[in-house]
């Protein structure tokens, strides 16, 4: 759990940086700017306001005024992304329970710490796939505007859902407790409101479309992957989306709920669990990106070793789902998808993101691929690689550091000892 010293820590060092001269030197031993095949050693990465100005071999000599922050005993590397989290919510015994009473606030006050988590874990971009009351929309702006540390957010606010299905949220309840409040909607049933769905999501602000292609985990429902939109459903939010510019982000377990997506033309797979072969060639040839989040099976299969952490109703689900994602995963990194850093982390806790990557080497992808889908991968996707996603002059001054090499033990991502977004050092 943060704390209050932690944050004040950070705005410490705020207040250490907004007082720091012309240029800021950061040298590196080893640099890892997720463009290059091979680590540089010994770098200067040199640091102008908000951007990356220089990148130097060899240590530059401080002029007057310069600040000088030493990692030569680490590795240097962007700042990370994960494309799939949920900082309004983290997964617990009360879960349940906490979906019916908490309320706006009480979300809104839980993203804050988990924002920051977030960030100091080395995280400075992240997408927020579904969330209640739209909290990420507001919480995106407030980190914007410099309120709130954070990440910086690229957010689908609600997930769109069928009745019934993994967005619904008046599953499992009593009659006495549905609301009409319209920002608890996350139900369309037919083509025509499902492209309403989607008009009133970019209306609020979002950065993308979530929809729940299957059943999911953690739902009170029976089927975890059954296929919950029919194929013209699935064609109006997509083509409604794109047509406002935004991309569309399918949660999806099973395998049939997978095809009608991609076949739909969804830009990401979430979970992907169940998909054979033939969904993952099909997958290749449209060139959809996969989020495997192998993190949030690993997470749920743990805990539904207790018989009594779940509902009966989600505890088969997670023992099912939870140990196969990590198993198709390297089927699809085999095959040759598009491979994005995902960790669905709010159903774990939130900080322990880089955990992600111990799985994803040890189901067979290469280290340096494995950073690369978590930093230029979705810098691509998102469109933003002209700015961020690796270290190159021009860029802004998104940069983390690690004791050691993660080439030779991926596991030091679990370690980041230093965090700098926009030129803003957070953790040092």
């Amino acid at each position: 759990m943060i704390r209050f010293r932690e944050i004040a820590a950070a705005a410490c060092l705020l207040l250490a940086a907004g007082t720091a001269g012309a240029a800021t030197l950061i040298h590196a031993g080893r640099l890892i700017d997720a463009v290059s095949d091979v680590p540089r050693e010994r770098v200067t990465i040199v640091v102008e306001g908000r951007q990356i100005t220089a990148v130097e071999s060899g240590y530059r000599a401080a002029a007057a005024g310069d600040e000088v922050i030493d990692l030569s005993a680490a590795t240097v590397l962007p700042g990370l992304m994960d494309m799939h989290v949920h900082l309004t919510s983290e997964q617990s015994r009360r879960s349940e329970i906490d979906a019916v009473k908490k309320g706006e606030a009480d979300r809104a006050y839980d993203s804050v710490p988990y924002a920051l988590r977030t960030l100091l874990a080395g995280f400075t971009t992240v997408r927020n796939l579904g969330d209640q009351f739209n909290v990420s929309i507001a919480l995106k702006h407030a980190i914007d505007d410099g309120r709130i540390t954070g990440p910086r957010i690229f957010t689908a606010g609600r997930p769109i859902g069928s009745t019934g299905g993994h967005a619904d949220p008046g599953n499992a309840w009593g009659p006495f407790l549905t609301s009409d409040d319209p920002r608890l909607h996350t139900v369309c049933d037919s083509a025509d409101s499902c492209r309403e769905a989607v008009r009133q999501r970019y209306k609020d602000g979002v950065d993308s479309i979530k929809v729940m292609a299957t059943g999911g985990v953690l739902s009170q429902e029976n089927s975890g992957a059954g296929a919950q939109f029919t194929e013209e459903e699935l064609a109006a939010i997509v083509t409604t989306a794109h047509d406002y510019g935004l991309k569309v982000a399918a949660h999806a377990h099973g395998n049939e709920g997978i095809r009608r997506a991609v076949m739909a033309g969804v830009d990401s797979i979430e979970h992907g669990t169940f998909m054979d072969d033939e969904t993952m060639r099909l997958m290749k040839q449209k060139g959809t990106y996969y989020v495997p989040t192998i993190s949030a099976g690993k997470w749920v299969y743990e805990q539904a070793q207790d018989p009594t952490y779940f509902p009966a109703i989600i505890r088969p689900k997670a023992l099912e789902i939870g140990p196969q994602i990590q198993r198709t995963f390297a089927k699809a990194w085999k095959a040759g998808i598009t491979i994005m850093f995902g960790t669905d982390t709010g159903v774990g806790p939130h900080g322990a993101n880089a955990r992600e990557f111990g799985f994803m080497v040890e189901a067979g992808m290469p280290a340096m691929a494995a950073i690369r889908s978590a930093t230029i991968v979705p810098a691509r996707y998102l469109g933003i690689d002209d700015r961020l996603g690796s270290i190159e002059t021009g860029k802004l001054a998104d940069i983390v550091a690690v004791p050691g090499d993660p080439l030779a033990d991926i596991h030091v991502m679990e370690h980041v000892s230093f965090v700098m977004k926009e030129g803003v050092v957070y953790k040092r």
